[in-house]
């Protein structure tokens, strides 16, 4: 069998092809996700409402808990912060200006910084309070629905995933990947063990973080073969 010249670059121009309708599709069905879990929040949907209600009281760890476990759960859900994805990404910024990758530093700073302005105009909308437990709680002022840290650590692992992608191969993509998957579920957990978030919350802080970094990526090219995109690994 004749192998056909630079058989490699063809492979990846085909995977470039499809790594844009896949993105779109994604952008689409965490939109709908978020979308449905706000319209349930905002109608007051019963099977919604008492899906979170059983998780909230099953996985909140009690205004009791040990010292070192606040810490902890503190410490743990510190990457769901804007604070944290600012000293993550500045560096890397930094980089992309030296190499003049301009789209592509402008598409870094659009997801990073304004998913939280997002978040907080999706919160207004939706307008739900935090969870209210009998024996204490969370009692910030703060509205609940989609949760910012949970928006947060999906749009930076989504962000440094898309990075990231190009220059990996092999068992170091599904290594990036599992750790990726292992943060976002770890920060969105916490929520719920601080009692300061529903169980919906998260999810739909999830989708927005994944759907808005995958649509700012869309916009600006930086998917593979788009003019924005890092240079693959060879």
């Amino acid at each position: 069998m004749t192998v056909p010249p630079h058989g490699s670059s063809a492979v990846t121009r085909s995977r470039a092809a499809r790594a844009a309708p896949a993105a779109w599709i994604t952008v689409v069905g965490c939109t709908v996700l978020l979308m449905l879990l706000g319209i349930g929040v905002r109608s007051d949907f019963g099977p919604q409402l008492s899906l979170d209600a059983t998780a909230s009281e099953a996985l909140y760890v009690g205004d009791d808990r040990a010292r070192g476990l606040d810490v902890l759960l503190e410490v743990l859900t510190a990457p769901g912060l804007s604070w944290f994805r600012f000293v993550v990404f500045l560096p890397v910024l930094v980089l992309l200006f030296r190499k003049q990758l301009w789209w592509t530093a402008a598409w870094l700073v659009t997801a990073v910084v304004l998913i939280g302005p997002v978040t907080t105009l999706l919160k207004e909308v939706f307008g739900r309070v935090r969870p209210d437990f009998a024996e204490g709680g969370a009692r910030y002022d703060s509205l609940s629905f989609p949760s910012g840290h949970s928006s947060g650590i999906a749009a930076l692992v989504t962000v440094a995933l898309i990075l990231a992608w190009p220059l990996l191969a092999g068992r170091a993509r599904h290594w990036a990947l599992a750790a990726g998957l292992t943060l976002v579920v770890l920060v969105g957990l916490t929520r719920m063990w601080l009692g300061v978030h529903f169980l919906s919350d998260v999810v739909g802080g999830w989708s927005l973080g994944v759907a808005w970094s995958l649509l700012t990526a869309l916009l600006f090219g930086v998917l593979a073969e788009h003019h924005a995109a890092l240079r693959p690994t060879s």
